[in-house]
């Protein structure tokens, strides 16, 4: 026999079922708002909240508690609610700080920054650093740009280059020769490995 008070009825809008059957088939995304949609569905159907709990392997005051919330806020109630947790420490002027310091500028000692001078450049935590860093896919040790010559007449050379490309002579083939990885055409950029045994 049973006890208790009894399960108040769930009626769902053509809307809701739509949108309850799209969240419990969705394979990506967090597994509880999944089992969520499938508990107001089942209970929808009429099915008892301890079928419920043992088809899908939780407890029956979880069940309830979905049942009561989606009764009382319909779709909105199956959302996690606001944690309060606790308050951001750093600003977003600071992440634009430390953004904009690793983009436009270098140390004074160093070749790039590390989390370490960036910290104590911008008054952040190294940890905080390397969030931001990897939040905005920053790697400042990584070099991704072109070297450029020092030569004074390079942009004149390059002319050069480029308008036999562009206006090669009469009946003369123009061939490009690339340079090596870590070689420039005068010197190499590092120095080389030595030869490993064998």
């Amino acid at each position: 026999m049973r006890t208790g008070r009894p399960a108040s009825p769930i009626e769902l809008s053509d809307e809701e079922r739509h949108e309850l059957l799209r969240r419990s088939r969705q394979r990506k995304g967090p597994a509880e708002s999944r089992i969520r949609a499938e508990i107001i569905l089942a209970c929808a159907t009429g099915e008892s909240g301890t079928s419920i709990a043992n088809r899908l392997g939780i407890g029956v005051h979880t069940v309830s508690r979905w049942r009561v919330r989606f009764n009382r806020l319909r779709l909105d109630g199956l959302n996690d609610e606001h944690r309060s947790g606790r308050p951001r420490s750093i600003t977003d002027e600071q992440v634009q700080q430390v953004v904009n310091q690793v983009l436009q500028s270098k140390p004074a000692d160093a070749s790039h920054w590390s989390t370490r001078s960036m910290a104590q450049a911008t008054g952040v935590s190294p940890a905080s650093v390397m969030r931001i860093w990897h939040a905005f896919g920053l790697k400042p040790h990584l070099e991704k740009t072109f070297k450029l010559s020092t030569d004074p007449a390079f942009v004149d050379k390059v002319h050069d280059i480029v308008g036999l490309y562009l206006n090669p002579p009469d009946k003369a083939l123009v061939l490009c020769i690339d340079e090596k990885s870590q070689i420039q055409a005068l010197n190499r950029t590092q120095p080389g490995l030595p030869l490993a045994p064998g």
